[in-house]
């Protein structure tokens, strides 16, 4: 059975609520059990640097987010969990993709055109407090992704023009070095719970209305009997519909302790009582956790033993990957320099597909033989994604017929005479 490698980043800016508990590590860690997943989990502390400059926060909330990933069930002897800045071939990385990105591409990154449209609404300097690492993100979280050659990225909808981007890069390396990088895809999970917080908007750091993933039970207690509620009275039937304290306790419960609540709503429980429930639900699930939580926190140095062994994973990945990707570049010792061309004449014995970008938009291929002579141009495609299953019906021995469907423009017989070659290789 095939592998699927799926990445996931988690920045260090803050303490995880409880809807990043429902939202995000619940959800992962519960993927991370399935078979045929092979799964990355980093705390994305040089991510954390483009918006944070305070070291104690990033260093405390490093520490909390780790912690809070192992007390909720991630198994780091399944999965590999390491922190960014240990891999010191991800910034390299970066580097090697910064030169192979246009500049334009970076440009129409949301974030960074969304400070500008800020700036200029305000009548600035389009540029005005915007740092080169702001511009760089998309740059460093491609990295993130490529160096593990990650097939599936599990991200909002609001993320996917990162992953996009990511692809972009990934295809233009390739086109000028060789195929190197896996092309990774968006994993929408449309059914992801957002929870509202406690004045009934989405839960937010932004917002200040979070509830703390493991606040003490006390914390959580008086921050529930805070959540926003309407003025109706004991014995008045009250809405689900619109319910942030009805929400977050869906989130938890079963279907039916769910409908239960909702038939005691009906019935006109009173908000004192409804929130006694929905306290003593979420405090259910997450005692057992709060234990593991404070005891990680109180001994960093176990934390600290499992990031490094994250790390050493990790990095028998990143470093022969990044000596491969060094060498194709032409970072190479140069007393290889006489063998080189019996190396790179082997490596070339192959057809081989390049995936790459035109200035209309559209994303094409071709297959060149060994000497770099065309055997096959595509025709536009409106996505990566979909010239990349055209190159992997091909790869696989589609017919002529079904490979001219994916190859927009090209004769059945142009399409045969590159197969062949393919097939005899």
């Amino acid at each position: 059975m095939s592998t699927t490698r799926v990445l996931t980043g988690i920045t260090t800016s803050g303490t995880p609520h409880l809807g990043n508990y429902v939202g995000a590590i619940r959800p992962a860690i519960q993927a991370s059990r399935a078979q045929g997943v092979e799964s990355f989990y980093f705390l994305a502390d040089y991510h954390a640097l483009i918006k944070i400059d305070e070291p104690a926060r990033i260093q405390r909330s490093t520490l909390e987010i780790a912690a809070s990933w192992i007390a909720a069930g991630l198994d780091p002897d399944r999965v590999t969990f390491y922190r960014q800045s240990d891999i010191p071939e991800i910034p390299e990385l970066t580097w090697f993709l910064t030169c192979v990105t246009g500049k334009g591409l970076l440009n129409r990154a949301h974030a960074y055109k969304a400070s500008v449209d800020k700036n200029n609404a305000a009548q600035m300097d389009p540029d005005a407090d915007v740092t080169a690492g702001l511009f760089m993100y998309p740059v460093l979280m491609a990295a993130d992704i490529l160096m593990f050659n990650a097939h599936k990225v599990p991200v909002g909808r609001d993320q996917i023009q990162h992953i996009e981007m990511a692809r972009d890069m990934a295809s233009s390396f390739n086109h000028r070095y060789g195929e190197h990088f896996v092309l990774p895809e968006a994993a929408i999970e449309e059914s992801v719970a957002t929870l509202p917080g406690l004045d009934g908007r989405k839960m937010s750091k932004s917002y200040d209305n979070t509830i703390p993933l493991f606040a003490p039970r006390e914390q959580l207690k008086k921050l529930i009997a805070g959540i926003k509620t309407d003025s109706r009275a004991p014995g008045e039937p009250k809405d689900v519909e619109g319910s942030a304290l009805f929400q977050i306790y869906q989130a938890f419960a079963s279907a039916e302790e769910t409908a239960a609540l909702q038939q005691a709503y009906a019935d006109g429980i009173s908000w004192g009582d409804a929130k006694q429930v929905l306290f003593e639900r979420i405090d259910r699930e997450i005692a057992p956790m709060r234990e593991r939580y404070e005891s990680l926190l109180s001994n960093p140095q176990e934390l600290e033993a499992l990031l490094l062994a994250g790390a050493a994973k990790a990095r028998a990945i990143a470093t022969p990957f990044t000596a491969k990707l060094r060498a194709a570049v032409g970072l190479r010792d140069l007393r290889t320099q006489a063998g080189q061309s019996t190396t790179k004449a082997s490596k070339a014995a192959l057809p081989s597909f390049k995936q790459y970008r035109e200035k209309d938009g559209k994303f094409y291929f071709k297959l060149v033989d060994a000497q770099g002579q065309l055997l096959l141009q595509s025709g536009g495609f409106e996505s990566p994604k979909d010239a990349g299953q055209a190159i992997r019906s091909l790869q696989d021995g589609t017919t002529a017929v079904a490979a001219e469907q994916l190859a927009p423009g090209l004769s059945a017989a142009t399409v045969e005479a590159a197969l062949h070659s393919l097939r005899e290789a």
